[in-house]
């Protein structure tokens, strides 16, 4: 089948030249980091989780998204998802596979990851941390190709399949659960160390990658001839509202939390994040533009997307789509890893500013995910346009 991704017009060429020209790009930088080392980044002493950290935590979610589609079908045989459920756990490939690589570029030295295995810990949430998403990656290649392959022979697919379809769904649950662990484990983090991390993770994972999902969805409808339906698509905006919905009502807690208890570690963070932090005489507040946008455009795109939905509006759809993202993004992506360094654990500001090769480098493996998510997407939509002759 993966002969059908080496066909396609100019439009679809040209996307994939200008992906490889990104990974060309960030693949020169990742080689300046290499020969230098992480000191080229803008991580220091103080701040040792940076863009790299912060895109993997966001895409663990993206990836864990695709549950909202996998659940519904397999479990309850809500068959209106049967066209993009294959598209959710293909989505799940790719993000994972950014997340990885996200790894692997924070690691410094690629070597260093074999350390995990060499010098297994149990004790460490990084050790589950490596066996869930390597385990979730293993389970949708495996189910989805399998599914993929059936459909294009004209069979059912494998029984064993459906069994490892089913522990996906719990898996799915788990990689997003293990790394919000990674945070709320740490005792000298005061910002991370809260309860409902986990569930606010999760509940930001099943709102970004079905909106994700559903504008690629959009997309694919006006350059192809695939049509996810009417009812999923519906079905999706459901979901999408409110799994955010829930997300705000989570960072509405911590707010209560911070500032009716007037805890002072979760307190300096939100005002650093929100208002900018006062200290030695100056004020630090690189993250305020962008968390208050984040907030903004999450308050504009939840009642927007369901204001699409009745109005069956594509563009307001699409719109209300990439105002989520675009606020979960920032939320977790940004503010949530890298507020969490605000103040340091010596009552001190360090703020954190990527550098140029950082930012290449992180743009070449967003490419590479597109890069993945396009093969892949090419492949499912010409075996089921063939099979719908």
């Amino acid at each position: 089948m993966i002969e059908k991704a080496l066909k396609g017009g100019s439009g679809y060429w040209a996307w994939i030249i200008f992906l490889l020209a990104i990974i060309g790009m960030g693949g020169m930088f990742y080689v300046q980091q290499y020969n230098y080392g992480l000191g080229i980044t803008g991580m220091s002493r103080d701040v040792t989780w940076g863009v790299y950290i912060s895109q993997f935590t966001f895409l663990v979610g993206v990836a864990a998204g695709g549950l909202m589609l996998v659940l519904p079908y397999y479990i309850h045989h809500y068959k209106d998802f049967g066209r993009i459920t294959i598209l959710g756990e293909f989505m799940a490939i790719a993000a994972v596979i950014m997340c990885l690589l996200f790894i692997m570029a924070d690691l410094g030295q690629p070597i260093r990851a074999l350390n995990v295995l060499l010098h297994p810990t149990p004790n460490s949430m990084l050790f589950w941390d490596m066996i869930v998403l390597n385990g979730y990656l293993f389970l949708n290649v495996v189910c989805g190709w399998a599914v993929l392959h059936a459909e294009y022979k004209g069979v059912k697919y494998a029984r064993w399949v459906k069994y490892l379809i089913y522990l996906s769904i719990p898996w799915a649950v788990s990689i997003h659960t293990v790394t919000a662990f990674l945070y709320c484990g740490l005792p000298g983090r005061h910002f991370w160390l809260t309860a409902i991390l986990a569930p606010r993770f999760l509940a930001s994972a099943f709102a970004a990658g079905p909106a994700l999902l559903l504008l690629v969805a959009l997309i694919m409808e006006r350059t192809t001839k695939f049509r996810v339906g009417q009812v999923a698509k519906d079905k999706l905006v459901t979901i999408i509202g409110y799994a955010a919905l829930l997300n705000f009502f989570f960072v509405g807690c911590e707010f209560f939390v911070a500032y009716y208890s007037q805890i002072p570690g979760h307190m300096h963070t939100l005002d650093y994040l929100f208002w900018g932090l006062s200290h030695d005489g100056h004020t630090y507040n690189n993250l305020v533009p962008f968390m208050r946008a984040s907030m903004l455009m999450g308050l504009v795109g939840i009642p927007l997307i369901f204001i699409a939905r009745a109005r069956q509006s594509g563009g307001l759809l699409a719109l209300s789509c990439i105002l989520l993202f675009l606020s979960l993004w920032i939320d977790k992506g940004l503010g949530l890893v890298l507020g969490g360094f605000v103040p340091t654990m010596m009552e001190g500001v360090t703020e954190y500013y990527p550098s140029v090769q950082e930012l290449g480098i992180t743009a070449a493996i967003w490419a590479t995910g597109f890069f993945v998510l396009t093969l892949l997407y090419k492949v499912a939509i010409e075996v089921k346009l063939e099979q719908e002759g």
